[in-house]
């Protein structure tokens, strides 16, 4: 594979684990069926990710928590963006 072709490999995956990852950010807050989560840290690094969610294929992961719960502790995701996810807040910094 010659260099430019790896360049558009990296940014076509780039913008695929972009769209995965949907406007989830540090803070945000998102509801499905699941619940309402608000999101605590995005980890992009690919091999913590993997581990995290022992999962080989894995190019992210989420920590989030359950706020319609009580007492709910951070737990870590891999989950796509959907149609079904809604946005309830922006995170920011």
């Amino acid at each position: 594979m010659n260099t430019i072709t790896a360049r558009h490999g990296d940014e076509a995956l780039r913008r695929s684990v972009a769209a995965d990852i949907g406007p989830r950010q540090p803070g945000t807050v998102y509801r499905n069926v699941d619940g309402e989560f608000r999101v605590l840290d995005l980890i992009l690094d690919r091999d913590q990710a993997r581990r995290l969610l022992n999962r080989r294929s894995a190019q992210f992961a989420l920590r989030v928590i359950d706020q319609q719960r009580d007492n709910a502790q951070p737990f870590v995701i891999g989950s796509v963006w959907t149609s079904s996810d809604q946005l309830v807040t922006v995170g920011g910094a």
